[in-house]
């Protein structure tokens, strides 16, 4: 199957579809990529608007066609090119947090800690001869 890419679409869940049309409801075919076949494929979001070569078999699902698109391999040409995702990319929370980040726990306690005071230093002095 050889097309443009009129849009990419990515849902809550992570599924990811290019669409050969604006509307997905009045296209007849589109290529999906599932949220755990993400880190095979690479960066589909760069796919939109170019011309892709794909490889499949071609399933019907809610009464359109469409190709699984598991592996890079399946792309030919320029698109099987598309590059990896960027390594800061969270599928399931839409690029907003980072697994590789860690921020400090605030504390629970607002009120201030109480201040030390130095305790005194009793130093005797040398008795005199």
């Amino acid at each position: 199957m050889t097309g443009k890419i009129a849009k990419v679409t990515r849902l809550a869940s992570g599924t990811t579809f290019l669409n050969f049309c604006e509307d997905y409801r009045t296209c007849p075919f589109q290529v999906v990529v599932f949220r755990g076949d993400l880190r095979h494929v690479g960066d589909v979001r760069q796919l939109e608007g170019q011309m892709i070569e794909i490889n499949g078999d071609i399933r019907e699902y809610d009464r359109h066609a469409e190709i699984i698109l598991r592996n890079a391999s399946q792309l030919r040409g320029a698109s099987g090119k598309i590059p990896p995702l960027p390594k800061d990319f969270d599928v399931e929370k839409k690029g907003r947090f980072s697994a590789g980040k860690f921020s400090h726990p605030k504390s629970r306690s607002k009120q201030p800690k109480p201040s030390r005071q130095p305790a005194p230093i009793q130093t005797e002095e040398p008795e005199s001869q």
